[in-house]
């Protein structure tokens, strides 16, 4: 998993609404990117949603928000549209992200393994340098604890 202070290898993906999100288009704002496992599962809708109703208090702290999922785009389009998401969603079937970052492995579900995403949080400053890590999210209060590391980190709005 990647490491407060790692370098962030440049990328590019498609979100919900069909627009590309590169990396080094991400400078000048602090940016937390959310990882979850399935959009319409109802933890990832949970998480989704927290982060959607923050939207305001992010905003105005000049924070963007993405979140990443390995779904499909038309998936991660349902997804947004049946919930109000707010935040672009990341369509990365390839792992272009989702491994390098280290979201991507192994897991456990009523004993039997399998690899998917772990969901985790990552938290950048203003000039793309990680900041706060989150692995292994728990949803309850997660997009509360979030928005409390970045009043600590940048101050409040």
């Amino acid at each position: 998993m990647l490491n407060v202070g790692d370098p962030v290898d440049p990328f590019t993906l498609t979100a919900h609404d069909e627009t590309k999100v590169q990396w080094k288009d991400l400078r000048g704002h602090p940016v937390v990117f959310f990882f979850y496992p399935k959009a319409n599962t109802p933890g990832c809708t949970k998480e989704a949603c927290a982060f959607r109703d923050l939207d305001g208090e992010f905003a105005s702290r000049g924070v963007k928000i993405y979140g990443v999922s390995a779904d499909s785009l038309k998936r991660q389009q349902n997804f947004a549209s049946k919930y109000d998401l707010t935040m672009p969603l990341l369509s990365d079937p390839d792992h272009v992200i989702l491994k390098p970052w280290g979201v991507w492995g192994e897991k456990k579900l009523y004993g039997k393994v399998y690899e998917g995403i772990i969901r985790s949080t990552f938290l950048f400053d203003q000039h793309g340098v990680l900041r706060h890590v989150w692995p292994k999210v728990k949803v309850k209060g997660h997009a509360d604890d979030v928005l409390r590391r970045v009043d600590d980190l940048f101050g409040p709005a």
